[in-house]
C-alpha cells in the first residue's frame, strides 16, 4: 500500500465535506459579530436526525430535510439566547454541545432501543455520483467522481457564500454588521434580524454536515460520531479567516490529515497514533492563530 496516491485526494474530499460545511456556517456567524462554538452540537443532532429521518421515511431528500431543520432548531435556541436574551455566546455554545450529546445518546435508546451505536444493514446510504465525461478520465475521474451528492453540494456552498458576501446586496449587509454594529444600525439595518439570519443558514449547513457524516461516509450514528470535527471546523473557519475561498483551502488541510490518519491505519501504526493527527493540526493551527483570535476578540468587544 501506498501512502501518497490519487485515492489519498478522493479519500481527502470525502473527509473534508462536514468539516467545510461546518466551517462555512461558522463563517456566516463570525460575519455577524458571533462566535459560534455550537458548531459540533448541531452537527452531531444533524447526524442522528438524518438517520432517524432515513429510517422511519427511506426518503434520503427527506432525511437530508429533517437533519437540517433539526439543526435549524438547535441554531434558533442559540439564537435566542445570545441575541434575545443576551446570554454570553460562549457559555450558550457549550450547552448547546453538551445538550446535543446527551439528548442524542438518550434519543438513540428511546427510539432505536440500543446503546452506544444504532446500524441497520438495510438502510441505504448516499448513493455515489458518477460524472458523465469525468469518470472515465484517469486520475481525474478518480479523485473528481463517485461521491456523494453533499460533497459536491459543499464545494458549490462555498462558491455560493463567497457570491453571496461580496456580489449581493444582503451579503454586504451581514459583513457590516460584523465590521460595526453599531453603524449598521444607525443606518438603518436590522442587525438582530440579519444575526438571526445568518444563524439559521448556519445551522442549515452543519445539518446537512451531520447528513454527511451518517448517510454519506457510514450508514450509521454512533455516540458522539461527530468526535471534534465541530472544533475543527471553528479552527479552519479561523485560518481561512472567515472568508469561503480561504475556508475551503483551509478545511482541505484538515480533511488531508484526517484522510491520511485512516491511510497509516494500514502501515500497522496503533489507531490511537494516526487517530489524533487531525487534532495534532487543530493544536498547532491554535498556537500560530493565537494572536489572531486576541486581536478578533478585542474587535468584537469594542464593537459592542
Amino acid at each position: 500500500m501506498e501512502l501518497l496516491d490519487w485515492s489519498l485526494v478522493s479519500s481527502t474530499i470525502r473527509m473534508v465535506t462536514p468539516i467545510l460545511l461546518a466551517a462555512l456556517g461558522g463563517a456566516l456567524c463570525a460575519r455577524v459579530g458571533i462566535f459560534n462554538v455550537g458548531l459540533e452540537g448541531m452537527v452531531l443532532v444533524g447526524a442522528f436526525s438524518a438517520i432517524v429521518g432515513n429510517h422511519f421515511t427511506g426518503n434520503l431528500f427527506l432525511a437530508i430535510l429533517i437533519a437540517a431543520l433539526t439543526s435549524v432548531l438547535f441554531s434558533l435556541l442559540f439564537a435566542y439566547m445570545t441575541i434575545k436574551l443576551k446570554a454570553n455566546e460562549i457559555v450558550v455554545g457549550v450547552a448547546i454541545n453538551f445538550l446535543a450529546l446527551g439528548l442524542t445518546t438518550f434519543a438513540l435508546r428511546a427510539i432505536f432501543g440500543v446503546k452506544g451505536a444504532f446500524y441497520d444493514k438495510d438502510m441505504a446510504g448516499l448513493p455515489k455520483w458518477d460524472i458523465p465525461g469525468l469518470q472515465h478520465i484517469p486520475v481525474v475521474g478518480e479523485v473528481v467522481s463517485g461521491h456523494s451528492p453533499l460533497v459536491y453540494l459543499a464545494f458549490v456552498a462555498a462558491i455560493a457564500l463567497y457570491l453571496f458576501f461580496y456580489k449581493t446586496v444582503t451579503g454586504f449587509r451581514v459583513l457590516a454588521v460584523g465590521s460595526n454594529p453599531v453603524a449598521a444600525r444607525s443606518l438603518g439595518l436590522k442587525v438582530a434580524g440579519l444575526q438571526v439570519l445568518a444563524i439559521v443558514m448556519c445551522g442549515a449547513l452543519c445539518g446537512i454536515a451531520g447528513a454527511q457524516l451518517s448517510l454519506g461516509q457510514v450508514t450509521m450514528f454512533s455516540e458522539g460520531m461527530t468526535a471534534g470535527r465541530g472544533f475543527i471546523a471553528l479552527v479552519a473557519m479561523m485560518m481561512g479567516q472567515s472568508h469561503p475561498l480561504g475556508i475551503l483551502a483551509s478545511s482541505f488541510l484538515f480533511g488531508l490529515m484526517d484522510a491520511l490518519s485512516i491511510r497509516l491505519q494500514g502501515f500497522s501504526l496503533p489507531t490511537q497514533f494516526t487517530s489524533m493527527l487531525p487534532y495534532l493540526l487543530t493544536v498547532v493551527a491554535m498556537f500560530f492563530l493565537k494572536d489572531r483570535m486576541k486581536g478578533a476578540s478585542h474587535n468584537q468587544q469594542s464593537t459592542r
